[in-house]
């Protein structure tokens, strides 16, 4: 094992005393090549080229002498320090800090970012990062070869976002460039860059600051916990098929959280899918009918939570969208449930009014490789001053859990 392990981050501006130190007495450096092009890189030390840090981390082990890994900004920030730590390395290190890129990026956009989501985009998990910035009015995205502005612009499609892209920070080629989304993708970006993506309505201004980094979870502070009652959503509330009870049994089965894709097809009020969208998913809510799309559009700027609405018939208006994580079937039966399966979310949730039409959602799940679950759900709402029945309501609730991926 190496005798002494320093990873130190780079910013762009001069190395500090420790890191100099640090640097004129390593026998091994690792780093990028515009870190191995550094002076005071000591001419004689091993020299490796970063790229799979894991595969560094297992040739520092072996090294007898004094070892130094250098890392663009803060390295204990979605950095190196995690993976060299690792107890299969059996690393201890010692951490010089830099700026980190996405602190630099907010500084030359003069923006706070106490507020923004941080995601790190890789080409194999981009759709999740992608979702992240449908959802959120302000998201800091950390690239990387593959998974870049254009990529991002790309599976952002119809949804209109501002991106502040931030090149090659900290060198003499740093570029910061304000575009569209829909710019972002006839363009070939420098690697390292930062994509601060911006759009949207979200949460106001707090004065004097917020009390938590990123989404604060307790907003809307105006309405407290989930499956809210019908007067939480304006004029006429949620219609038939889309009761307190059967909605918040619906959410608690579909589970939906950052990062995922939710479908909610014949979205009517738009509650289900609003609230879906306050738990931090992305959210395309799906319907037919134009007025109620215009309900969903208007349930979605009362509570202040990020959605797209797209108007047509399913299963036919599903061909173009996104692939969901999760999907929530509010209308359509068991023809749009089949279709559903066929995109292989990890679980589609319905409801029936009869037992016919849920047996017949059940085969589709079923049929489409999903573990079916039925409940019989009935809620009687009372009238409190005088305890008497105000009104009822009976569903079949089917949920489906993908069985293979």
């Amino acid at each position: 094992m190496a005798d002494r392990v320093t990873v130190i981050g780079w910013d762009g501006s001069p190395l500090t005393d420790a890191a100099r130190s640090a640097l004129g007495a390593a026998t091994l450096v690792a780093g990028a090549a515009h870190h191995l092009a550094l002076p005071e890189v000591p001419p004689t030390a091993e020299r490796i080229r970063l790229g799979s840090v894991d595969l560094a981390a297992r040739r520092i082990a072996q090294h007898r002498g004094s070892a130094v890994v250098l890392a663009d900004g803060d390295p204990g920030f979605f950095g190196v320090v995690r993976t060299l730590r690792a107890p299969e390395h059996g690393l201890e290190v010692e951490v010089v800090p830099a700026v980190s890129s996405v602190a630099t990026a907010f500084a030359r956009a003069g923006m706070p970012w106490d507020d923004a989501q941080i995601v790190v985009a890789h080409s194999r998990d981009l759709r999740r990062a992608v979702n992240v910035c449908r959802a959120h009015p302000k998201v800091a995205v950390l690239t990387s070869p593959g998974a870049g502005p254009a990529e991002l612009a790309l599976l952002l499609g119809p949804v209109h976002r501002t991106f502040v892209i931030c090149e090659e920070l900290g060198t003499e080629r740093e570029q910061v460039t304000v575009v569209t989304s829909d710019r972002a993708v006839d363009h070939a970006w420098r690697d390292p860059n930062v994509v601060i993506v911006i759009g949207g309505f979200g949460e106001p201004s707090v004065q004097g600051g917020g009390w938590i980094a990123g989404r604060d979870p307790g907003y809307p502070s105006a309405v407290r916990g989930w499956a809210l009652p019908a007067d939480a959503y304006g004029p006429g509330g949620p219609g038939e098929g889309e009761s307190t009870e059967l909605r918040a049994a619906q959410l608690a089965r579909l589970g939906p959280r950052v990062g995922d894709l939710v479908w909610d097809i014949g979205s009517g009020s738009g509650a289900a899918a609003v609230e879906a969208a306050r738990f931090g998913a992305a959210v395309i809510a799906v319907d037919r009918d134009p007025e109620a799309c215009r309900r969903t559009a208007a349930a979605a700027r009362r509570h202040a939570v990020q959605l797209q609405v797209v108007q047509g018939t399913a299963p036919l208006v599903l061909e173009d969208l996104p692939e969901p994580d999760v999907v929530r079937v509010g209308a359509g039966g068991a023809p749009v449930v089949a279709a559903c399966a066929d995109r292989r979310p990890e679980r589609i949730v319905a409801h029936a009014t009869t037992r016919d039409e849920a047996e017949a959602i059940g085969r589709a799940l079923a049929e489409g490789g999903y573990t079916v679950e039925c409940t019989l759900l009935q809620a009687v709402e009372l009238d409190t001053s005088a305890w008497t029945e105000r009104e009822r309501a009976v569903a079949f609730l089917l949920s489906g859990r993908r069985t293979h991926p």
